[in-house]
């Protein structure tokens, strides 16, 4: 199934950016958003209403988490997917408490990433199988 949308792509470093968007080009027909910190995602998200977020949490300016809190003000249904290359436990369970959808490391394989954004995006989700592999 292609995914024919708008994706917002949040993250300080512009190769993370271009690798995330060559990934989900290859899911579909994309329209893909940049933002390198969390305000301009947030100006951004609020003028193109995206379908996904996929952003960091350690930005510049404002975090992922931060950009989170303000997103889910501007539209409780935002369906935000977030990436780190250093994640803890008490990261993860607040950035799911403020409404992420699913969290993948920047370390994760190209191939399990490609596999987990295809999911979220065929179905607004992971499944439980999806996500234990991804998580290895």
């Amino acid at each position: 199934m292609k995914f024919y949308g708008k994706i917002l792509i949040v993250d300080d470093e512009p190769h993370i950016r271009k690798f995330l968007g060559m990934i989900l080009q290859e899911l579909g027909s994309v329209t893909i958003y940049e933002a390198g910190n969390g305000i301009d995602a947030v100006a951004l998200y609020a003028q193109h209403r995206p379908k996904f977020v996929l952003m960091d949490i350690n930005m510049p300016v404002m975090d992922g988490l931060g950009a989170l809190r303000e997103l889910r003000r501007l539209d409780p249904h935002v369906r935000v997917i977030m990436l780190t290359s250093v994640a803890t436990r008490g990261t993860v369970e607040q950035a799911v408490d403020l409404g992420a959808i699913y969290f993948v490391r920047k370390d994760t394989s190209r191939e399990k990433i490609t596999g987990v954004l295809a999911e979220i995006i065929r179905t607004g989700h992971v499944t439980a199988n999806e996500q234990s592999n991804a998580e290895n």
